[in-house]
């Protein structure tokens, strides 16, 4: 009997091997953000309301970058990988082994988790040497912030394949997880350029206190109950996805 590491690095690898050969999803996950953070460069130079946000334009692409990580690298990639395991009967033959349903999705979902930390690594990098971000004030929102935001977006991918029938549908079924993050987490508008009541509603959105926390982890600036919020939002989303899932992903082919 194989151990829980050992049946996940299994699967893992296996998940690994066949995204490397999926050349759009690559394309999606390791090349559109960098293009996409770099196009942004050019929109916020011309966007006072980021500087009027006590932001430069360096922090502002760090939290841009973070978020097309969780939206274009994890989570609409994640989306198609399980639609198509799914569609495959992958999902299904997997379970009549001795993977739990927590370490199948757990091991798809692993390759591009990988990937997307080092994305994260690689714009920190960039932050700090090419764009004047400096060291972050604080590590340990950084980090939480990433963690909690990769994981919800991981099991947000599994909810979305609850009403996704095809992988070609997948193109349409992401839009708005996709749009409402972009719109509403800070990662293109900063959250104090919005009217306060608008601000208040997007800080109780799924990956807004992500974005937040690794914000407030490289800038600093958050108090403790700013902490605290951002955190509770998080884990009752991150709850109420994982209950979602239980009770509705799809194992099988949708007929």
């Amino acid at each position: 009997m194989t151990t829980i590491a050992g049946r996940m690095s299994a699967l893992g690898r296996a998940e690994f091997t066949l995204l490397v050969r999926n050349r759009s999803a690559m394309f999606t996950a390791l090349l559109v953000p960098p293009g996409l953070v770099l196009g942004a460069r050019q929109m916020f130079d011309g966007m006072p309301m980021v500087r009027e946000a006590g932001l430069s334009i360096g922090e502002m692409l760090m939290a841009t970058g973070f978020g097309l990580v969780l939206t274009m690298a994890i989570y609409t990639t994640l989306v198609a990988s399980y639609v198509t395991r799914r569609e495959e009967l992958v999902l299904k033959r997997l379970r009549t082994g001795e993977a739990s349903d927590t370490q199948i999705l757990a091991s798809t979902a692993l390759p591009v988790t990988v990937l997307g930390l080092a994305q994260v690594v690689l714009l920190l990098v960039a932050g700090v040497t090419l764009m004047d971000v400096g060291v972050p004030e604080r590590p340990d929102l950084l980090l939480v912030g990433v963690l909690s935001g990769m994981l919800l977006t991981a099991l947000l991918a599994a909810v979305t394949t609850i009403i996704t029938r095809t992988v070609e549908s997948a193109q349409i079924t992401v839009m708005p997880v996709m749009m409402v993050t972009m719109v509403t987490s800070g990662m293109v508008t900063p959250l104090d350029a919005l009217p306060g009541a608008v601000a208040e509603v997007c800080r109780f959105l799924p990956l807004t206190p992500a974005v937040q926390l690794v914000q407030g982890g490289l800038l600093g600036g958050m108090d403790a109950l700013e902490v605290l919020r951002a955190l509770g939002v998080t884990l009752a989303w991150t709850a109420l996805a994982v209950f979602a899932v239980r009770r509705w992903f799809r194992w099988e082919p949708r007929r």
